[in-house]
């Protein structure tokens, strides 16, 4: 399962929505119906599954499916090129 595979799963389960609804362009708001409590659980679990914290300031931004597949991917290739370098070094 890749990234945004598992991003689908995860913002189904915890918003209560199937993952036919769960589409890059969705907004969580808008879209998927997500209050604002909805969406600090949902940035806790994301959290937890990529082993990253994400900044307050970073999650105001999320606001769509896609937002927080651009994140993710970020987030595992800086953990990618960290890990790398702390190899080399």
């Amino acid at each position: 399962m890749n990234i945004e595979e598992k991003l689908i799963h995860i913002i189904a389960d915890q918003l209560g929505v199937s993952p036919e609804k769960v589409v890059p362009s969705a907004s969580f708001v808008d879209d998927l119906g997500a209050d604002s409590l909805d969406l600090v659980e949902l940035m806790l679990v994301m959290e937890d599954e990529l082993g990253r914290e994400i900044p307050d300031d970073e999650a105001k931004r999320l606001q769509t499916v896609q937002d927080a597949i651009d994140f993710a991917e970020d987030s595992v290739c800086t953990s990618v090129q960290q890990s790398e370098a702390g190899v080399l070094n």
